[in-house]
């Protein structure tokens, strides 16, 4: 695919799992990859912070065999390389990751996502060529043990207008809170927990579509 095609697909997405394979209830980052795919999801991100590169290059190309049979976009966080080499749609870059003006000369087709915490963040993001930009973290989260500082469905409000390109939020949000953040103007959703430890994590997937399409109109 076409960066313009898979920015494309982006746009149509909703909820985005994002995986961490501690934190899923015994099961493996495969049997979380299926079951999102079988809830629906149009994307998914495989996110492991603590695993041997070459590992994690053999599970990315296994997610990526498994995410082209249902035309889902795959992301690998923080790897460019890995991304790259699996033939993966995307990689998304921390702060402290490769700068997103470096990344975009060496894939110029893949779709970079950048994280931001605040507004001067978000916007040279963006001039740095990302094609979206996540707000985050928006509530405590068991994957952001350092933090001690969240930024609250506000920031949403007040980094979102100043974008012109596609926005994620994450951090902390589930069931409970995800409406603050849809009626803060957010449409697309990266979970970790909330699908993660699901006792039914396709059931979940389809439940939080349904939440985030009935903001679709507002």
């Amino acid at each position: 695919m076409t960066r313009e095609e898979r920015i494309k697909l982006l746009k149509k997405t909703d909820i985005y799992p994002v995986t961490c394979e501690a934190l899923s209830e015994g099961r493996t980052n495969l049997e979380v990859l299926e079951a999102v795919l079988a809830g629906g999801a149009g994307i998914v991100q495989l996110r492991e912070k603590h695993i041997e590169k070459k590992k994690l290059y053999e599970l990315a190309l296994e997610f990526k065999k498994r995410t082209g049979k249902k035309n889902a976009l795959l992301i690998i966080n923080d790897h460019l390389d890995i991304a790259l080499a699996a033939g993966a749609d995307g990689v998304h870059l921390g702060q402290e990751d490769l700068p997103v003006i470096a990344a975009r000369k060496i894939a110029p087709d893949l779709i970079i996502g950048a994280s931001s915490h605040n507004k001067k963040e978000a916007i040279r993001a963006e001039d740095a060529g990302a094609d979206y930009i996540n707000i985050g973290p928006v509530y405590p989260t068991k994957t952001k043990d350092k933090l001690s500082i969240f930024l609250g469905p506000d920031a949403i409000r007040n980094i979102a207008p100043l974008l012109k390109i596609p926005f994620t939020t994450m951090g902390g949000i589930n069931i409970e809170n995800i409406h603050e953040v849809l009626e803060a103007g957010a449409r697309h959703i990266a979970m970790v927990t909330c699908i993660t430890r699901a006792p039914d994590i396709s059931e979940r997937v389809r439940e939080l579509k349904r939440i985030i399409s009935s903001y679709s109109s507002i």
